[in-house]
């Protein structure tokens, strides 16, 4: 079964809204529209950098830049706040290939209860950290949490761009996804609160339950729950089980009182992350703007015969492959970031909508938002697919046609689609993907 698209001719008002989703979609893009388009779409803004190389994409200077790299790269230790209940010692022990920033065979687990419908946190929480200063306090799975799950580590390359989108636009597109798909595909924008305001919430985008909005957010996040150091965006000590760990602090850290007294470095490891360039394609893949001569003959070609498969089938409705960045002076984050010029309106190619969907591999984890999230996760980025040897949320997937087959769920029409097609046409979006 293939996702049938409707023929009727749409009214004015309907036309222009499709258009619109369509333009999020990038399906009126590379020659493979489902009609025709009342105006030619407005000339693309330009392309943001990318690199093969760890680079910055000018948001900081150099020093600033290296200053920033240092601190993300620092193993932390119990002097200065580490643990007492942790995952790891640095962020670069979970984000560093293909560069600094990147992904990781680094996993994170989490659990929980659910019973007669409701899904419930264990004492302590969903997280339960791998490691801890002392062996009396290591966390353990209870062994009434009936719901388990393994997180792989993502790449936070580019997401500067990402936090840069404004809301509007991921809220059209999931408001465009169902027309686009006879009702099958449905994202959610997940409406998450901003650490750094009081009372301010903005659309989710980072983290495999889009819980976090704001970098700013989820790096002080991943300081207290993968490191165990809180500061005062976090300032509540992890425990162990449920336990306190006080007992367990080093010297001149209590619970009550933050890690570090201040998010100085939470807001460098933040400026690190908005500063990465964006993670480049396979030299010579279609529009990075290298000599095709770098790649095997006909590779090109294939590339985009591949491409425009995987927009025919309907895989784009969910991995967008183009966003462009607000403005610059725009706010987002609700108004506690302002858009830099280096930052504002840059097109480009993440590849994912951000919003949370059921496609049959959700974890049963509610972390954020109500109990309809619990088995949504957020559409993984596909930029950088080709790097990775672990794919979906839980890494458990070890190549890209294995990690198409566990879809389901909303993305099952555009599975099917994709079943139905023949070898050589799968081939080709197969050497699309691996050009990401």
């Amino acid at each position: 079964m293939k996702i049938k698209f409707s023929t009727v001719a749409p009214t004015p008002s309907e036309a222009q809204h499709l258009t619109q989703a369509l333009l999020f979609s990038g399906l009126l893009f590379g020659g493979s529209s489902l009609w025709a388009a009342p105006a030619p779409p407005p000339p693309r803004p330009p392309v943001a950098p990318s690199g093969p190389n760890q680079g910055n994409n000018g948001l900081l200077s150099p020093a600033e830049f290296n200053a920033a790299a240092a601190i993300f790269r620092q193993k932390q230790t119990p002097s200065t706040g580490l643990g007492p209940v942790f995952n790891d010692d640095s962020c670069a022990q979970c984000h560093h290939a293909p560069n600094l920033g990147g992904d990781s065979q680094v996993t994170a687990l989490r659990v929980g209860i659910f019973s007669d419908g409701v899904f419930s946190d264990p004492p302590g929480g969903s997280l339960i950290d791998h490691r801890a200063l002392s062996p009396q306090i290591v966390p353990r799975v209870p062994g009434n949490a009936n719901v388990r799950a393994i997180r792989a580590s993502i790449s936070t390359l580019g997401d500067g761009y990402v936090e840069a989108v404004p809301d509007q636009t991921l809220q059209a597109i999931a408001a465009a996804q169902p027309g686009l798909s006879n009702g099958q595909i449905h994202g959610v924008a997940n409406i998450v609160p901003i650490l750094e305001l009081s009372n301010a919430t903005a659309v989710g985008r980072f983290g495999w339950k889009a819980q976090h909005a704001s970098l700013l957010s989820f790096s002080a996040d991943a300081f207290r729950n993968e490191m165990g150091i809180t500061t005062p965006l976090f300032p509540t000590e992890l425990s162990s089980n449920g336990n306190s760990v006080q007992a367990f602090e080093p010297a001149g850290f209590f619970e009550t009182t933050p890690n570090r007294p201040d998010n100085n470095d939470v807001i460098s490891v933040t400026s690190f992350i908005r500063s990465s360039p964006l993670r480049p394609r396979i030299p010579g893949a279609p529009e990075v703007g290298v000599d095709q001569a770098v790649v095997p003959s006909g590779q090109a070609q294939l590339i985009k015969a591949g491409e425009r498969t995987f927009t025919s089938i309907g895989c784009g409705i969910c991995h967008v492959p183009s966003l462009t960045t607000g403005p610059q002076g725009s706010v987002v984050n609700g108004g506690a970031y302002t858009v830099p010029a280096v930052l504002s309106g840059v097109t480009f190619h993440p590849f994912s909508d951000y919003l949370l969907h059921d496609v049959g591999t959700g974890d049963g984890i509610v972390q954020s938002g109500d109990q309809s999230t619990r088995n949504r996760i957020r559409t993984a980025p596909l930029w950088g697919i080709s790097t990775r040897k672990s794919l979906m949320h839980d890494g458990a997937s070890l190549d890209i046609t294995s990690a198409i087959s566990r879809h389901g769920g909303e993305a099952l029409g555009v599975i099917q689609s994709f079943q139905s097609l023949p070898s050589s046409e799968q081939q080709n979006l197969l050497t699309f993907l691996n050009s990401l």
